[in-house]
């Protein structure tokens, strides 16, 4: 899976709402909680429950280890997400089951309540809850939902609650094939850059072929590029040079370790967002980069121009026949090693804690966090990039979306 959302999605500064504190948190929390200090809304997932529902909570601890409680969170059916801009105290939650977004706003005793609906379903729109980073804000009054279900964006208006236009994005259907967008999204230089990938409805290889859809925030033009290259380029990072660099996720690499030569080898492209389409005369083999081995992923760095590349321990992680890709994604042994995107050096990062393939990325009042999923889907433990993976706060269940609220 996929990271970046909060790491490249608008931050809007506004002033501190000094309300009442509404705590989702568990045993860790401390007398004393400064009230007007920052809030997030996190949403998890409780994938191993049948039926699967979800829950937003609202909690202090993003910063500090902390377990955190499901009492008084917000339950929501199927899988959900709470996406929306930074510090405006408003989070939209939507879900799988629906075409609806419901706004939930702090009130005066600072909890959550519902305050607005609007639903995507006349525009075809069946379902949302795909990544955090489908849902792209570019002001108070306007935003993007990348659908990949109807192949097709949905532009709307995030204040008054109304679809204001759509644009189609017919050429990304393939015959037989399942079309994704990505959880890693580049907003740069007036354009949203989002990364797609493919792969068989059938079998576990993944299709060669890469595209990015490139969506101009003022005009809402859009283009799209593809390359036969490789495929499964689900992961971005944005380099000093201005360049937008590609990669396969760790799906996509794990998919090559299982199958073989069925599928694509994992690799690193080069998109140039002036010209909206891919270098042709760039491509580096991530397996080379590290020098062998299952190599997949690109999470940018918190430092400019570096990102992560995975690599997968077999020593953690074993790869017995009949293993399934996302199994294998989803596996603890995935050691990191930071690349340097100007120079294309990779070195390992011994210090960080080998993790889950699966990967997001979340920023909080002071650092940059990044997702651990637990086996069986059973929790997720919050992470901080710029401190060798120090943990901080742990969930129940699959927090595929997180948002600070003030």
């Amino acid at each position: 899976m996929k990271h970046l959302f909060a790491l490249r999605s608008l931050r809007l500064s506004t002033a501190a709402i000094a309300l009442s504190l509404f705590v989702g948190c568990g045993d860790d929390e401390e007398e004393g909680t400064d009230t007007n200090g920052p809030l997030y809304a996190i949403t998890t997932q409780m994938l191993a429950e049948d039926p699967s529902d979800s829950y937003v909570l609202v909690t202090p601890d993003a910063e500090k280890a902390a377990t955190l409680s499901l009492d008084g969170a917000i339950k929501i059916s199927g899988r959900a997400l709470g996406v929306g801009i930074p510090k405006t105290g408003s989070v939209y939650v939507v879900s799988d089951v629906s075409a609806t977004v419901t706004r939930y706003t702090l009130n005066s005793a600072g909890k959550l309540e519902a305050s607005g609906t609007v639903s995507f379903a006349p525009q075809g729109v069946t379902s949302l809850g795909e990544y955090q980073a489908n849902f792209q804000f570019v002001s108070e009054t306007k935003a993007y939902f990348f659908d990949g279900n109807a192949a097709k964006i949905v532009i709307w208006n995030p204040k008054d609650m109304t679809v204001t236009g759509t644009r189609p994005l017919d050429a990304l259907v393939l015959p037989d094939t399942v079309m994704a967008f990505s959880g890693a999204v580049v907003q740069t230089g007036g354009q949203i850059l989002m990364p797609v990938g493919w792969r068989p409805v059938e079998g576990n290889s993944v299709t060669k072929k890469a595209g990015v859809v490139s969506i101009d925030t003022a005009t809402d033009a859009v283009t799209l590029a593809t390359d036969d290259r490789c495929g499964y380029t689900h992961d971005a990072a944005l380099g000093t040079d201005g360049k937008v660099y590609i990669a396969t996720e760790a799906y996509g690499a794990a998919s090559r370790r299982v199958v073989g030569e069925e599928s694509p080898e994992p690799c690193l492209l080069r998109f140039d967002p002036a010209t909206r389409d891919f270098d042709k005369t760039f491509y580096r083999s991530l397996a080379e980069l590290v020098g062998g081995g299952t190599a997949g992923a690109l999470i940018p760095s918190h430092t400019p121009g570096m990102a992560y590349v995975r690599v997968l321990d077999e020593s953690i992680t074993p790869v017995p026949e009949g293993s399934h890709p996302r199994t294998l994604a989803s596996g603890t042994g995935w050691q990191w090693w930071e690349l340097n995107l100007a120079t294309l050096t990779a070195t390992r990062k011994a210090d960080f804690p080998s993790t889950s393939g699966s990967v997001f990325l979340f920023e909080s009042e002071n650092q940059t966090l990044y997702t651990e999923f637990g086996a069986g889907a059973s929790s997720t433990t919050f992470r901080v990039l710029g401190d060798n993976g120090k943990p901080t706060v742990k969930t129940q269940g699959l927090s595929f979306s997180f948002l600070q609220l003030r």
